[in-house]
């Protein structure tokens, strides 16, 4: 097993002045987890193909344990990939799919069979050894990509948003899977993905790229706690935390009708860079809903109501600074309100994230 780095690794793809990966520094732990996430272009695929040897790295290095591997290629890097659309041999079996990396290194026929009976044991495949892709499910053919990954005993699992050819309900079963078999053999991986949710599910670390630079590399406890900045903020959740600009005031924020406390540093680091106003995050869990009669907060106009059993979501409209703003709030079961009517709804000031409306980056501690 080993340790993985990116120290400073940049990738510019021919033809373009801006880098793709842009000095990306990440030290992955021997046996760790790590999930590279973000929306569409911000580099996690391009990042996992410079570590798979798939793509140049043009400034940097790359080491996986003590060997810089920034210029080798591929086949000496003992590295396993998984893609999102199994590459598997449509001619051979199920056995000869997982054991072909291992008959192409001259493996013994006794041993390739041994290791791919141990791995088919582990995923549940035993019973399709001798069948051909097509007669298997999706969810199977990315179980036979994941044991053909696991047969070559790799140091390092490369994931490339192996779940995104599932549907829904086979995606969360998978997703325990793939995160319990990966604790169970301790081989570190790093798996890609654009969905934050698989993200803050199955990663030890969770890092979040835009536009090629790295925003934040914490647990997915810490991330949802304490965002680095906005696009942190609006990025990790589901649904994702309300941002609402709003004026300082004396020893706080003027949230509607309410004055919610914010902390001095907070207020003196917003008005060191010169700001008026504040950007603050709350998350839809995180409001406290007043009575009907009350002015408190913010009147919020409900527009659409989610019901999920235990508890619902409010999708409404704001006034906040002369301009409409949509919002997401989170009540109970069972007080969940008529589409029409009026919230008065105001933010926990212990669970508020501040952050300057000028840079974007986290002002609250």
């Amino acid at each position: 097993m080993a340790s993985v780095t990116f120290d400073k690794a940049t990738r510019v793809y021919p033809g373009s002045t801006k880098p793709a990966v842009d000095q990306l520094e990440i030290e992955i732990e021997d046996g760790e987890f790590l999930v590279l996430v973000g929306p569409s272009g911000c580099g996690k695929s391009t990042s996992l193909r410079m570590l798979a040897g798939l793509e140049d790295v043009n400034g940097g290095a790359i080491r996986i344990g003590d060997r810089d591997v920034t210029h080798l290629p591929p086949k000496d890097r003992d590295i396993a990939m998984v893609f999102q659309n199994y590459a598997l041999y449509p001619h051979m079996t199920v056995a000869d799919n997982m054991g072909f990396a291992l008959k192409i290194a001259g493996v013994n026929k006794a041993e390739i069979r041994k290791k791919v009976e141990e791995a088919a044991k582990i995923l549940d495949l035993t019973e399709y050894l001798d069948r051909k892709p097509k007669a298997l499910s999706g969810g199977q053919r990315q179980r036979v990509a994941m044991g053909r990954a696991i047969v070559r005993e790799p140091q390092v699992f490369l994931m490339d948003e192996p779940l995104s050819n599932l549907d829904a309900k086979l995606r969360v079963s998978t997703r325990t899977q793939i995160a319990s078999l990966q604790r169970r053999l301790g081989i570190t991986t790093v798996y890609v993905t654009h969905d934050q949710v698989e993200a803050l599910t199955m990663g030890d670390r969770v890092a979040v790229l835009k536009d090629g630079l790295l925003q934040q590399v914490d647990t997915p406890r810490n991330m949802y706690d304490r965002p680095a900045n906005l696009f942190v903020a609006g990025f990790i959740g589901s649904p994702a935390m309300n941002l609402v600009e709003v004026p300082i005031t004396d020893g706080g924020v003027k949230f509607g009708n309410s004055v919610v406390p914010v902390s001095r540093e907070a207020l003196s680091a917003a008005s060191d860079k010169g700001d008026m106003t504040v950007t603050v995050g709350v998350r839809p869990e995180h409001f406290d809903v007043a009575g009907a009669e009350s002015d408190q907060g913010l009147a919020v106009s409900v527009n659409v109501v989610e019901e999920l059993g235990a508890d619902g979501y409010v999708y409404g409209s704001a006034r906040v600074g002369g301009e409409d703003k949509d919002l997401v709030v989170r009540v109970g079961g069972r007080a969940i309100p008529e589409k029409g009517s009026v919230l008065h709804v105001v933010p926990r000031p212990e669970e508020i994230h501040v952050f300057s409306t000028s840079t974007g980056e986290r002002l609250s501690g």
